[in-house]
């Protein structure tokens, strides 16, 4: 859907036509909805528009259906597992209806608002004018196409990289400012020191070389000072010059270091809303590779930059001691210089923060096939992930091509530039030799000195590049620092040294993106009392355990634990009440001990044992090679499903949580696995509020209260008994997996008595 024009000229080409032949004089399209989905969720193309009078529904370009405005007449929305539904009503009757994809959500909501505001307009008789996008409720601005998120509260603002964000990394280097200002004024006396021997040809020329030609003979001890003086400026300057290298670059590492732990530790910080929309390539390498550039570029090419700096102003001061008009003449090609640099200065910006996002595609595709080569190898797929590797490889080689092809064209037009200004000074330095203006132990001088100057101007040029890369590096690590948490800590918060585990929610209400997942949702949950969420797939269930761990924030209504509004304690002092245990445990590389123990890093071994015979773990523990010590693979391959799991409950009993999370358990384990871990699990909910999640509903005979959840509302409330007498949504679930399970034991029945006929015929 595009912004309303009050025209149909934005209208896809394929409706247009038929649009304007349905149209009546003087009509005009307010706003229009292209759909993808017929009535049978079969993905197939439709229209819907609005007009000043009407509704005008399209199935394909020939079939139209028309519902003009009238008083009883209203529309509504719906979304629920990846499919959205506008519907049409007249009083209780439903006149149509249409689906779409979500990922038409965001416009879906804009065409039902303006439906609404048009309706309301054409019953008060009150003119509207055409609708306005979608609004931010807290700053007013105009969400951008296709999104619904404000790009100036959300914590990121998508503008183009400049080079004055370099300055932002003063707040790194602010701890540092001593070193830097020692530097600093060793690099302006190396600076000095490298610019007294062309000084000193001065006199060699004329006081001593040129008088000898003449006859006159060589003074010896005029000739040694002066020699002296050279090698001296040439000790001193090196001197200097390794004193402010090491010093910066010892400042630029700490500068790096402390940039990359900064970075990583607000990333940590950020809610999972956040790493939901990411790439974990791209983190990666935002915080390795752009941090590595922006401490080259401290170290090096910064410290260079400041030299040139400071040599071609020094280098400028003495040309215009010894000959104004000389030095006028090698200034000549700046402004040029300074004008080319202004112009490929913004398009090499640009360039390179789009090779910055381009080679975050190719380290995309090893982070994801890398940690997946099991997939990969397991589907045949190698040839598949190759070819996307290089695909993204061959993005990032013609992007690199394109922004090649302006630098090669810059940087030799500057030598040339350079070169040119060297001729001038030659020839207007030759002709003031030849009026006796100046000696030609200055114009040696002045060759010499030129020879750097432009040399400095040479290499202040070619930093343009490296100053542009590293503005795009600061950019993408600041798009980090400056995004702030959807779950932010309380401004006033109350510390809990230990909870009771009651959990009250309150007319919840959660959007994840464009969908609306949760929905005015109360539930109050008494201490040690389980809980079982059960229902469909996208139902909301795990979206409320999120919720409760205060992995996102409610939208609407409050969770309180013990009375108090989860919002109000620090989310890590929260979370240490809260043990979660997912389908699918994750186990980081290291012992088994430093994963039981990871919750409680300072947990003794008696502990940790402890913890592991209460989830059945400590058995297989000691069969493996080195016990408690044994190394697991990355994300725990060297272990079974069953025996990640078990060292996962572990890992929860060990902190003694308060509240206990179980999200689908045992769901991807086989039966006898299930057992141990049920047992496991017994152990670990005594005593303890728990919100366990099971697709089998045989695993929930524990609960002391089922809730079934359906669309994110909560539709029953009951133990099992309770809810199978009601014949509700739970009996349908329930009936539905027992017609699954006999369907599987006869499957198996089957089998086992086919095998049984081989044996016996053969």
């Amino acid at each position: 859907m595009n912004t309303p024009t009050h025209s149909e000229t934005s209208l896809p080409d394929a409706w247009r036509a038929s649009v304007q032949s349905r149209l009546a004089d003087g009509e005009e399209v307010q706003v229009w909805l292209e759909i993808n989905l017929d009535a049978r969720l079969n993905f197939s193309p439709g229209l819907l528009l609005i007009t000043g009078q009407r509704l005008l529904s399209f199935d394909n370009p020939q079939a139209a259906s028309e519902y003009h405005y009238r008083d009883g007449l209203r529309i509504q929305q719906y979304d629920h597992g990846g499919v959205g539904r506008i519907e049409l009503f007249e009083g209780e009757v439903r006149l149509a209806y249409w689906f779409y994809t979500l990922a038409r959500n965001i416009q879906a909501t804009r065409f039902v608002k303006q439906f609404k505001q048009q309706l309301a307009c054409f019953l008060t008789g009150v003119a509207v004018q055409h609708a306005t996008p979608e609004c931010c409720p807290d700053c007013l601005t105009p969400y951008p196409d296709d999104q619904q998120e404000c790009p100036h509260c959300s914590g990121t603002i998508n503008a183009p990289p400049s080079t004055w964000t370099l300055f932002r990394l003063w707040r790194f280097a602010r701890p540092y400012r001593w070193q830097l200002l020692s530097g600093f004024l060793l690099m302006l006396g190396s600076t000095a020191a490298t610019l007294v021997p062309p000084y000193l040809t001065i006199p060699l020329m004329d006081r001593v070389l040129i008088p000898y030609q003449n006859g006159v003979p060589i003074d010896f001890g005029l000739v040694a000072w002066l020699l002296a003086g050279l090698f001296g400026s040439a000790l001193l300057a090196w001197g200097l010059g390794w004193a402010k290298t090491y010093i910066l670059a010892l400042v630029s590492e700490r500068i790096g270091a402390d940039l990359r732990t900064i970075t990583y530790e607000h990333l940590l910080r950020l809610s999972l809303e956040y790493f939901g929309g990411k790439r974990t390539g791209d983190l990666m390498s935002r915080i390795g590779s752009e941090s590595d550039r922006i401490c080259v570029f401290l170290s090096l090419h910064l410290l260079d930059f400041a030299t040139d700096v400071l040599m071609i102003a020094m280098t400028a001061a003495i040309l215009f001691s010894i000959n104004p008009w000389l030095a006028l003449a090698t200034l000549l090609p700046l402004p040029f210089i300074a004008w080319m640099i202004h112009n490929v200065r913004d398009r090499l910006r640009t360039g390179f923060e789009k090779i910055d996002r381009v080679w975050s595609e190719v380290s995309n595709v090893l982070a994801d096939t890398i940690p997946g080569i099991r997939v990969v190898k397991a589907f045949a797929q190698e040839g598949r992930e190759a070819e996307r590797f290089r695909i993204a490889n061959q993005h990032n080689l013609q992007v690199n091509d394109r922004i090649n092809k302006i630098w090669s064209l810059f940087s030799p037009s500057v030598s040339l530039l350079t070169e040119i200004g060297l001729l001038v000074v030659w020839a207007f330095g030759i002709w003031l030799v030849s009026h006796n203006e100046i000696t030609v132990g200055v114009l040696l001088a002045f060759l010499a000195y030129i020879s750097r100057f432009y040399a400095r101007l040479d290499s202040m040029s070619r930093i343009v590049s490296v100053t542009q890369k590293s503005a795009a590096a600061a950019k993408r690590i600041f798009d980090i620092l400056d995004h702030v948490s959807s779950v932010p800590e309380p401004v006033n918060p109350i510390h809990l040294d230990k909870i009771t585990g009651r959990i009250e929610i309150r007319d919840a209400g959660f959007r994840y993106g464009n969908r609306a997942v949760i929905k005015g949702l109360n539930l109050t949950i008494q201490p040690g009392e389980m809980i079982g969420l059960v229902g469909h797939s996208g139902s909301g269930k795990s979206t409320l355990v999120n919720l409760m761990c205060r992995f996102y924030d409610v939208s609407e209504g409050a969770i309180s634990v013990d009375g108090i509004n989860i919002r109000s304690l620090p989310v890590a002092d929260y979370r240490r009440h809260i043990g979660l245990v997912l389908q699918e445990p994750f186990l980081f590389f290291g012992s088994i001990a430093e994963n039981i123990a990871y919750g409680k890093p300072a947990a003794t071994r008696t502990e940790i044992v402890a913890a592991a015979r209460a989830a059945h773990a400590h058995e297989f523990i000691l069969r493996l090679p080195h016990g408690y010590d044994s190394l697991v693979g990355e994300r725990g391959q060297g272990l079974s499903g069953g025996e990640r799991q078990r060292i996962s409950i572990a890992r929860a009993l060990l902190i003694d949580p308060r509240i206990l999370i179980l999200d689908e358990a045992t769901a991807s384990v086989d039966t006898e696995t299930e057992q141990e871990i049920q047992k496991a699990l017994d152990n670990l909910v005594q005593g303890r509020t728990t919100i366990a999640i099971a697709h089998r509903l045989s695993t929930l005979h524990k609960a002391n209260r089922l809730v079934v959840m359906d669309k994110g509302e909560i539709v029953e409330i009951g133990s099992h008994d309770e809810l199978m007498a009601s014949a509700g949504a739970y009996y349908r679930l329930y009936q539905a997996q027992a017609r699954n399970v006999d369907t599987d034991m006869d499957d198996a029945d089957t089998s086992r008595s086919i095998q049984l006929d081989h044996k016996v015929s053969a």
